[in-house]
């Protein structure tokens, strides 16, 4: 009996195959063989850009980079004499002497206190200001509110205080409305028990229409053709604020939450340092301030770069407990792991 051995044909390109996409297996292979640019070659090809770039990166390295490395002084008993290189060190010390001083405590209750007000009554309101400009009002009525409501972010500070000094003083507006009724000394600008919400008003007076930039821009990336299904579907106006806009926004309100509570030590320095003396210490003194007066005024470099270092590191650890609460909660935060 004579076996017979027939060739193995390809397959039929007609057939369909051998042919189609490669596998992924063989996508990675290939790309895995590609030849990578040497370093030398990208640097040839590139070179133009990385000039463009040195001016930037040596202003960051100068402003940015290089002070930081003064934070040492938080650890010595620095003296403009002796310097940062012949300044004993004291370790902990300087750190140790805060935290046993009542003034120290009552800068941070304050900051603590203003912080948390104005998270609660000033963070929601640049929300309400972008979703009021995106759905109710009219394009042309929302221009002129914009631009009225992003005015006051451009004045300073020492305007904006005199401003309300001319409202709320005692011989502002109000006070004279008070005095002609019979009732005299009405002057909150110098009240320190409602100076928390005296400076919570300056702020969103000042910042809250230029807040709304951000929750416009995002506002402006969710897909009208869901108002439109929803609408047809027969929700409310109400219900299209919960279900589109509001979920819509989530990310970046999550986002800009993180990073306020990062800053949450940072209430700021010139608004206060300007009404100081008219409530009191006891009011208005926060941790910039306090870092002011005793590192500054005083000279004692130390305790306030320990102050001010102290003040950083709480705020990175509460940036990254509440980073990590937002995965928790399946938000990206400000970054995510890969």
């Amino acid at each position: 009996m004579r076996s017979e051995t027939r060739p193995v044909s390809a397959p039929d390109a007609s057939s369909g195959a051998g042919t189609g996409p490669a596998p992924p297996a063989a996508k990675k292979s290939k790309k895995q063989t590609e030849p990578k640019v040497p370093f030398r070659a990208r640097l040839r090809r590139d070179w133009q850009l990385l000039v463009m770039t040195l001016p930037a990166i040596g202003l960051l390295a100068l402003f940015h980079y290089v002070p930081t490395f003064g934070n040492i002084i938080a650890f010595q008993d620095y003296s403009t004499v002796d310097g940062i290189l012949h300044s004993p060190f004291v370790g902990f010390g300087n750190f140790a002497y805060l935290l046993s001083e009542p003034a120290f405590w009552r800068a941070a209750r304050n900051t603590v206190a203003i912080t948390s007000f104005q998270l609660v009554f000033y963070f929601p309101i640049p929300i309400a200001m972008a979703i009021l400009l995106n759905s109710v009002l009219g394009k042309r009525t929302r221009a002129i509110i914009q631009n009225v409501a992003y005015l006051p972010h451009f004045f300073s500070w020492v305007l904006v205080i005199t401003i309300f000094q001319d409202m709320l003083g005692g011989a502002g507006l109000l006070g004279q409305f008070f005095t002609q009724h019979g009732v005299d000394g009405v002057d909150l600008t110098t009240n320190p028990d409602t100076f928390i919400a005296l400076v919570t008003a300056q702020t969103i007076w000042k910042d809250a229409g230029w807040g709304t930039i951000i929750f416009l821009a995002a506002l402006s990336t969710i897909n009208p053709n869901l108002y439109e299904a929803s609408a047809v579907d027969g929700a409310s106006r109400w219900r299209r604020l919960w279900h589109i806009t509001l979920p819509g926004l989530r990310p970046v309100i999550i986002l800009l939450l993180i990073l306020r509570l990062g800053d949450a030590l940072n209430v700021g320095f010139e608004q206060f340092l300007l009404q100081r003396g008219a409530v009191g210490a006891n009011a208005a003194e926060v941790i910039d301030t306090y870092v002011y007066w005793l590192g500054l005024r005083t000279g004692d470099y130390s305790i306030g770069a320990a102050a001010s270092l102290l003040k950083g590191v709480i705020g990175l650890v509460l940036i990254l407990v509440a980073n990590r609460v937002a995965h928790k909660l399946g938000e990206q935060g400000i970054y995510q792991r890969t």
